[in-house]
């Protein structure tokens, strides 16, 4: 090989693997799933009929928001993120990317992401957008540091997608958007209880605040983890009183399976407290939620 063909394979080399640091540095799977709790919010909210074109510039808006949420996060836990090998490797504390070059990007993206939802969707599903921004970014990050009560207040900013998707349809928020963002606030503490007790080492060596490293027993964490499944049980029902039978009635059926599934992990995980319940837990946990939204898609088709 060439020396130009060196330096153009090594040019190439350096472009992908920069682009792939922030890829990484929106946190893609998170993205994800809010990119589908917003989707399924507004097909919901829309009873099934959503408008392609309005959900396109929602998703699109809504990408770039969580996309500079979790920037901020980064750059916030640069020296956290160092200090544990589940993060250690991330673009800032690995070095790969700037201070300067992740709140660049995070300033792009906040304002990009909100102009395109106020301007092509609504001014209420950008007030939301920014009030998931602000409360992940600045409120729930810091607080990782100070107080266990950080994951309740990470679980509301959690939760607004609901309400921007709702928004964004131009559905009206009464009973059947609280019952939802009920339902992911409620579903987030089962989830998070178990990575919280997985990873409580490397929490604890960072100096975060999690439940799991303030109570090393796990007592709490088992009690909220159970608490929170059990609470989620009759909130799940209610989308389901807002359809015929026999829709209403078999999607009751199906939440409540689901919710007892996850509830019976989470009291292993409080009985037990260990890692092999607590992955249990999150196994139930990422199974119930992509249920439910499945469920909540099938409901207006019923």
């Amino acid at each position: 090989m060439t020396t130009s063909s060196l330096a153009l394979a090594r040019g190439r080399t350096t472009w992908w693997t920069r682009a792939a640091d922030y890829v990484e540095l929106t946190k893609p799977k998170i993205g994800v799933l809010v990119l589908v709790t917003v989707g399924v919010s507004m097909f919901v909210a829309s009873w099934g009929q959503p408008d392609p074109r309005l959900m396109l510039h929602t998703l699109l808006g809504v990408a770039l928001v969580a996309a500079s949420g979790s920037a901020i996060n980064q750059w916030l836990e640069r020296t956290t993120d160092a200090r544990m090998p589940r993060t250690a490797n991330r673009p800032l504390p690995a070095g790969r990317l700037s201070g300067t070059q992740v709140l660049t990007f995070a300033a792009l993206t906040i304002v990009l992401g909100v102009t395109q939802l106020a301007v092509a969707v609504n001014l209420a599903s950008a007030g939301f957008a920014v009030l998931s921004w602000v409360i992940y970014a600045w409120v729930y990050t810091p607080l990782k540091r100070i107080s266990s009560l950080n994951t309740a207040v990470g679980a509301v900013s959690g939760a607004l997608p609901i309400l921007i998707g709702w928004s964004a349809a131009g559905g009206e928020l009464g009973l059947r958007a609280a019952s939802l963002f009920t339902v992911l606030f409620l579903w987030q503490f089962p989830h998070f209880m178990a990575i919280a007790w997985m990873y409580r080492e490397q929490y604890g060596r960072a100096g975060l605040q999690m439940l799991t490293v303030v109570d090393s027993t796990g007592r709490r964490a088992g009690v909220q983890a159970v608490s929170s499944a059990l609470a989620l049980l009759p909130v799940s029902f209610i989308p389901g009183l807002f359809a015929p039978p026999p829709a209403g009635s078999l999607f009751a059926a199906f939440a409540f399976l689901l919710g007892v599934g996850q509830l019976i992990c989470a009291v292993l995980f409080f009985a037990l407290r260990s890692d092999a319940a607590a992955r249990l837990l999150l196994r139930a946990s990422l199974i119930y939620l992509p249920a439910f939204l499945l469920l909540l898609m099938f409901l207006p088709l019923l």
